[in-house]
């Protein structure tokens, strides 16, 4: 077997930054020739980047200006260039990225893949052997289950961020192959409460202690993702979390063959923002029979975007330039005539029950009366999901995970 040339990256995110620049710390003192990276966004706003280096006794500070003050600029201009700088240097044998609390690690995966720095990507020059998440037990739960914003909390990302502390916290954690977790729960309840989400948010991913970490690349399990972003079109589930409610805390997994009805869900659409941790999934709304929606929520925060065609749809995919799970997928499901067209989303409730979820969203399908008068009429149906939101650099498209765009966050609507 030939042994992969390129350089071994790792990636830290969490809310909390203090532990996780302890565990930064912890890997660069393990490993001589690793190098640490962390660009703080504090001051994004203005455009301004500060960039921190350290790799054997070098600790430098560099403050970067950007054009459009964003973490895609930020990715652009500075850190994958970077990357492939450090990764030629004969003295770096391993790379940690220790990134902003507000950076969600699934983004800047994507661009190691797909922005070309020069002529070719980066992951041509790193390879990423681990994407980590720091937890700070005694705040992670209450922030992942609320609707704070990070303006609120003085950590945007841009100054049109209007992301919720839940959306970056539950990406960070649904997307580790390790979780580290730092200080201590109120109370055993909450304790368990904490444990329960996590076993179903992030079941394959292993769990250490900070306090005892020298190394995290030991606990990376077999078969990790290792940076490999989301297809939105494949298995909602990964690994096997407990199917079972634990402390309150439990799956649903809604499934459904005939669509929604566009006004209606939008009503409903509220039934995935009070008592519910995670929302992942796709959706077909009746007035857009061709594209599939993706919608996310994590706590108070809500986010939807195109996923693509279906297989079905005029203009949809060849069978062929789809993965094979995809495949698998439309197959076991494909409807004489709908084709791959579905309901197909995963809920991970806290206060709220499976079934009032359930509920709400089939009281948006179509009825009976609305599916016999079929596509023609389903077309003409107002639809409040084609109002969309461009991003605030008009950039950031290129380098987000599949989202071309998003809806806009609905907390202040809800209050």
């Amino acid at each position: 077997m030939t042994e992969d040339p390129r350089i071994p990256l790792t990636l830290i995110g969490g809310l909390a930054a203090g532990a996780s620049a302890a565990l930064a710390d912890r890997l660069r003192a393990g490993e001589p020739g690793t190098a640490v990276v962390h660009h703080n966004l504090r001051r994004i706003h203005e455009g301004v980047v500060t960039r921190r280096l350290q790799l054997g006794p070098r600790d430098q500070l560099t403050g970067l200006e950007l054009a459009h003050g964003c973490v895609s600029c930020t990715l652009r201009q500075d850190l994958l260039p970077l990357l492939r700088q450090l990764s030629r240097l004969p003295e770096v044998r391993r790379i940690v990225v220790r990134l902003d609390e507000a950076m969600e690690p699934e983004p800047v995966c994507w661009a190691l893949e797909h922005t070309l720095v020069g002529d070719r990507p980066v992951l041509e020059d790193v390879r990423v052997e681990a994407v980590v998440a720091v937890l700070d037990r005694a705040t992670w739960l209450t922030d992942v289950t609320g609707d704070d914003t990070l303006a609120e909390r003085g950590l945007r990302a841009s100054p049109e961020d209007e992301r919720t502390l839940a959306q970056v916290g539950i990406a960070q954690a649904e997307f580790a192959d390790v979780l580290v977790l730092d200080g201590d729960t109120p109370d055993a309840w909450s304790a368990a409460k904490t444990a329960a989400v996590l076993d179903r948010l992030a079941p394959t991913a292993a769990r250490l202690e900070l306090s005892e970490v020298t190394d995290v690349l030991d606990a990376v399990p077999a078969d990790a993702r290792r940076g490999e972003v989301t297809d939105m079109h494949g298995p909602l589930l990964r690994g096997e979390p407990p199917l079972a409610a634990d402390c309150g805390i439990a799956l649903l997994t809604y499934t459904r063959t005939r669509p929604f009805h566009p006004e209606r869900l939008h009503e409903a659409i509220d039934v995935l923002l009070d008592g519910v941790v995670r929302t992942r999934g796709r959706v077909w709304v009746a007035s857009q029979p061709g594209m599939a929606l993706w919608v996310e929520s994590a706590g108070g925060g809500l986010g939807i975007g195109h996923a693509g065609a279906w297989l079905a749809a005029e203009d949809g995919p060849e069978w062929t330039d789809v993965s094979p799970e995809r495949r698998t997928l439309a197959s076991l499901r494909w409807h004489p005539d709908f084709g791959d067209r579905a309901q197909e989303l995963v809920v991970l409730t806290h206060q709220a029950t499976p079934q009032e979820v359930e509920a709400a969203l089939d009281a948006a399908l179509l009825t009976d009366a609305e599916l016999a008068a079929g596509p023609d009429a389903w077309r003409r149906y107002p639809d409040p999901f084609g109002e969309w939101h461009e991003e605030p650099c008009d950039d950031d498209k290129a380098d987000a995970p599949g989202h071309e765009v998003s809806a806009a966050d609905r907390k202040d609507e809800r209050r």
